[in-house]
């Protein structure tokens, strides 16, 4: 058998990357364990939220499959941070896991060049030093001229709660006992990491008179940009929320030394932002107390997920643990909690493209990288199906800069800076989060997703009007003007704004903090769609701080635009300090700019460097 790509594992990485590669015209195979569990969410059941849900919004925009897909299947939608600034809204789905996987089942069997074969790969076919294909455990092989690894928790997984340690993949599936053996024999650098999932609980057990309600909004959101879906706003299927108790604590810090994390039992480490309970009992003492989501899971099915209760206890102390939570003090446990350590690759030794450097023409996406979540897998995935397909046919690959892009700012943290526990894409974590916001990422991206082939003709020109709308919009509004009338004065009080003592533009108008763009559509001969409006009102009202980030990452990109040839001699360049040069030779960064993002490189280094460059273009 032979195929032009080779996708191992059918997480959300793994079906990003074989749709970008087959629907890219290349004839692609998909190697999962279970195709029941593709696109399976193990863990917490939702998509999106701060930084991820725009991660899933550029997906969209780059021609990818998460967002379209969660608009399939969402029990509930919330826009988060509504009274915060643009910068940090972020679109969050309750995601029902049947449905969710049925529908990326069946977009992967209808796509034309897509193969789905259940299987588990335990070997890789090498030959100088660039993988050919794959050798799956019953030996049979097959060629390729990629292969992109998916992998998720399955390398050597293993499942662990108090002292009870055994050899498993989620839902008791078999893990890959081999794959990281033959990765290390290559040269690869295995890290050993751990993440966890609280337990599941039958709703007709549970007192929701002591909870407080958490519905989703009673307006219509939607992760796609292009295919908008109208949802009955009441149908929405609401979460609870609670919060742990004394009692709760005391259990936890009494059982401690049974947990498999505090008793000695868990090699891997875990995700620092997304720590089990009684990490955060530990870590947080002084809290008196945590919240806690009680999330339904499915239409299908009554399992209720206790968001933020991750826990490797025993069984028995698990329950006293979800007996202390208020409206659960009769709760039935569905399915107990849980650890689950795997084996990783050293970020640092991927190239940009998210190849690896040690073996030409193999990717790698999502958890085998270092990440958490759903999200950084896709976007992940995405971009390696991409790459792939660049390589294959010996075009440049699609690098995000950070100011593009959150899934830029994910690669690139994981190329330059490397990760020694769970990596999770935060807000924080991106310079330019004003540029980088949920409402723009069409903006950003539509133009690489047509370029690259992922984008068709009919969206594309969707979006170059609505490009023109915001254009003839802005015109609109600067060149429309009122004046200080009676009936606009009064309008004005109503609005609880300033009246007006001279002429003033629509634009003006609307930099006022207390005005709308909606405001001030009464004024104009023509409406405009809602997603332009917002664009509008987001450049006027922000357009001071988003014309300095714009000039801060012009600056940036001076560097990134300062290449750095792959065969440059860190030992030739002179004076540079011990750690930088150290540094620099494992990362081998493509530009300057990622030089000077690298932990432990510093100013005077980079001086030696560009001196270095330009002694080496004169000669």
């Amino acid at each position: 058998m032979n195929y032009d790509t080779i996708v191992v594992g059918g997480g959300h990485a793994g079906c990003e990357a074989s749709l970008a590669s087959s629907r890219l015209g290349k004839k692609t195979l998909l190697v999962t364990g279970n195709i029941k569990n593709i696109a399976d969410m193990p863990c917490n059941p939702s998509i999106g939220g701060p930084a991820k849900g725009i991660v899933v919004r550029e997906i969209d925009a780059l021609g990818g499959e998460m967002g379209k897909n969660t608009d399939k299947s969402f029990l509930q939608m919330k826009m988060l941070n509504t009274k915060k600034g643009p910068a940090v809204r972020a679109l969050r789905a309750q995601a029902d896991k049947i449905t969710y996987r049925q529908e990326m089942l069946k977009t992967l069997e209808n796509q034309e060049n897509l193969t789905i074969l259940e299987g588990m790969v335990e070997d890789l076919i090498i030959r100088d030093k660039r993988v050919i294909g794959v050798i799956l455990n019953d030996g049979t092989q097959i060629n390729s001229k990629a292969v992109i690894l998916t992998t998720g928790t399955y390398l050597k997984g293993a499942v662990l709660y108090g002292s009870t340690k055994f050899s498993s993949g989620p839902h008791d599936e078999k893990p890959s006992l081999h794959l990281s053996d033959k990765l290390r024999s290559l040269g690869f650098t295995i890290k050993r990491l751990k993440t966890g999932t609280p337990p599941r609980i039958e709703k007709s057990s549970i007192d929701f008179s002591k909870t407080s309600l958490e519905p989703g909004d009673d307006v219509c959101h939607n992760f796609s940009i292009s295919d908008k879906v109208e949802y009955d706003l009441k149908n929405q299927i609401p979460c609870h929320l609670i919060y742990t108790t004394p009692k709760t604590h005391e259990i936890i810090k009494k059982n401690l030394n049974k947990s498999s994390m505090y008793g000695g039992y868990v090699e891997g480490v875990g995700p620092r932002y997304c720590p089990s309970i009684e990490d955060k009992i530990v870590r947080f003492a002084d809290k008196e107390r945590h919240q806690l989501f009680l999330e339904p899971e499915s239409i299908y099915y009554d399992d209720i997920y206790i968001q933020g209760f991750s826990t490797s206890m025993p069984h028995d102390v698990q329950e006293e643990m979800v007996h202390s939570l208020p409206g659960l003090e009769n709760a039935i446990i569905n399915k107990y909690a849980y650890a689950i350590e795997y084996d990783a690759i050293d970020s640092l030794q991927l190239k940009p493209s998210l190849e690896t450097k040690i073996i030409e023409n193999l990717f790698t996406a999502g958890q085998i990288n270092g990440t958490s979540g759903y999200e950084e897998a896709a976007g992940q995935g995405l971009i390696a199906g991409i790459n792939a397909v660049m390589k294959i046919d010996g075009k440049e690959p699609l690098i995000l800069k950070r100011n593009e892009a959150y899934i830029g700012v994910l690669i690139d943290d994981l190329v330059v800076k490397g990760v020694t526990d769970p990596y999770r894409l935060l807000t924080s974590r991106a310079e330019y989060r004003l540029l980088l916001r949920h409402d723009n990422a069409d903006i950003r991206l539509r133009e690489y997703g047509h370029k690259i082939g992922l984008v068709s003709d009919e969206e594309y020109q969707k979006f170059l009007k609505k490009l023109n709308d915001i254009k003839e919009l802005e015109n609109e509004l600067k060149i429309h003007k009122i004046t200080p009338k009676e009936e606009i004065n009064e309008y004005l009080k109503k609005l609880n704004s300033a009246v007006l003592l001279d002429s003033i533009t629509l634009y003006n108008l609307v930099k006022r903090p207390e005005i709308k763009i909606e405001d001030v559509m009464r004024f104009l001969e023509v409406d405009y769609d809602s997603d332009v409006k917002e664009q509008v009102e987001i450049n006027i009202k922000y357009e001071g701080y988003i014309k300095k980030a714009n000039q801060e990452a012009s600056k940036m990109l001076e560097y990134e635009n300062i290449k750095i040839p792959d065969d440059i001699d860190y030992e030739k360049v002179i004076n540079l300090a011990s750690e930088a040069r150290q540094k620099l030779a494992d990362v081998r960064p493509i530009s300057i700019g990622q030089a000077m993002r690298i932990s432990g490189v510093n100013p005077s280094d980079i001086t030696m460097i560009m001196m270095h460059l330009r002694k080496e273009r004169n000669e």
